[in-house]
C-alpha cells in the first residue's frame, strides 16, 4: 500500500478558545463534564472559576439487614453493593458527599455539630483530591492548560491540595499565562454575603486585594479577569433581597430583586479595562454585558440538575472575537 501526501494545507489555528464554568458545588457529573469540555469543544484553556465544592454531607446508615439514607425527602434503601453505589452516585450528582456511617457513629453525628464539620471536612477535601487526580491523568502531556479556582464557598484547605498538582493550575492572587500572548488573573473572595462564606470580605479589602493583584499586570487589554464576584449593577448580580432571617423580602406579592455584585470589581473593570472578565457567584444571573470596552459575563449554574452552563470564549491579539454560552 502506498500513503500519498496530500497537497492541502492546513491552515494553523489563529486563536485560543477558552471553556470557563463556575458553581459546580460539588456536582460530580459536571466536573466530569468539566474535564471532557476541551475535547468536545475544542478548547485550549479550561478555567473553573469557584465554588467548586458541596454543602453538606448525606450519610448513610449501615445496618446488619441494608443500608439507609433520608435525601431529598424520601427514605432510600439499599441492599447490594451494586444498590449502594447508585445511592452514592444520586447523591454525588446533587453535590453532596455520601459517608457511610454505623448507627452508633449516625447518633454522634447528630448530636455533635463538631464531629459533623470534622467529617464533612475530610469528605469534601478527599473529594477534591480524587478530582485532582482524575484532571491529571486527563491532562498530563497535553498542551491544554486547565486552571480551577476556589470561590467565596469554598474553604482555605482546598488552596493546599489545589496548589500542590503539577498539571492543573492554581491561579488565586496571582498572574498566568494564557497562550504567550494573553494573561489571566483571578479573585475567588468576594463581597460579604448574608451567610458569611468562609471568602466573604468587606468592599475595601476586597478592593485592596484586587489591587494587589492587577498592580501585576503589564498589558490589561490583553488580560482576562476571573473574578468570582460579579460586577455591581450589571445584571450579572441580581438575585433577591433578603431580612435579617435570611427570608426573602416580598413587595407586592413577589421578591424585591436587588443587585448583590461587589463595586470594587466594577471599579477594577472600569479602571482596567480588560479583554474579558468572567464571573460566576449569582447561579441565576446568566448573561453578558459590556462595561465600557469589557465584555463581562455569567454562565450562570445548574448544577444540582447534572447540568454544566459554561462560556466558550474565542480570543486573538487582544481582541474578543467571539463568545457562546452553551451547557450540557
Amino acid at each position: 500500500m502506498q500513503w500519498f501526501k496530500s497537497n492541502k494545507q492546513v491552515k494553523p489555528k489563529k486563536f485560543t478558545r477558552i471553556f470557563f464554568a463556575t458553581d459546580i458545588h460539588g456536582s460530580e457529573p459536571c466536573f466530569l463534564k468539566f474535564l471532557k469540555a476541551s475535547e468536545f469543544y475544542k478548547a485550549d484553556i479550561l478555567v473553573m472559576g469557584g465554588d467548586i465544592t458541596g454543602k453538606q454531607i448525606i450519610g448513610i446508615e449501615k445496618r446488619p439487614d441494608a443500608y439507609y439514607s433520608y435525601m431529598f425527602g424520601q427514605e432510600w434503601t439499599a441492599h447490594t453493593p451494586e444498590e449502594l453505589a447508585e445511592m452514592e452516585r444520586q447523591i454525588r450528582s446533587n453535590g453532596f458527599y455520601p459517608c457511610v456511617v454505623s448507627p452508633e457513629e449516625m447518633k454522634e453525628l447528630e448530636s455533635d455539630p463538631a464531629k459533623v464539620d470534622a467529617l464533612f471536612s475530610k469528605v469534601m477535601c478527599e473529594t477534591v483530591e480524587r478530582w485532582m487526580h482524575l484532571a491529571e491523568e486527563r491532562f498530563r502531556g497535553s498542551p491544554v492548560k486547565c486552571f480551577i479556582s476556589p470561590g467565596n464557598d469554598d474553604h482555605f484547605a482546598l488552596d493546599k491540595i489545589l496548589s500542590a498538582s503539577d498539571v492543573v493550575i492554581f491561579p488565586e492572587g496571582r498572574v498566568v499565562d494564557l497562550d504567550g500572548v494573553h494573561t489571566m488573573v483571578s479573585c475567588g473572595y468576594a463581597n460579604m454575603t448574608p451567610w458569611h462564606c468562609p471568602r466573604d470580605i468587606e468592599e475595601d479589602e476586597l478592593r485592596a486585594r484586587l489591587q494587589t493583584i492587577l498592580d501585576q499586570v503589564e498589558d490589561p487589554s490583553r488580560c482576562v479577569f476571573n473574578f468570582h464576584a460579579p460586577p455591581f449593577n450589571s445584571t450579572l448580580d441580581e438575585a433577591p433581597q433578603l431580612d435579617a432571617d435570611l427570608r426573602p423580602v416580598m413587595i407586592g406579592g413577589s421578591e424585591n430583586i436587588i443587585p448583590v455584585g461587589s463595586l470594587a470589581v466594577r471599579e477594577m473593570i472600569e479602571k482596567y479595562q480588560p479583554l474579558v472578565a468572567l464571573h460566576g457567584h449569582i447561579h441565576e444571573c446568566r448573561g453578558a454585558i459590556e462595561i465600557g470596552k469589557t465584555m463581562c459575563m455569567n454562565p450562570g449554574s445548574e448544577y444540582s440538575e447534572g447540568v454544566l452552563r459554561g462560556a466558550l470564549v474565542n480570543i486573538s491579539d487582544g481582541k474578543m472575537l467571539s463568545y457562546q454560552f452553551v451547557a450540557g
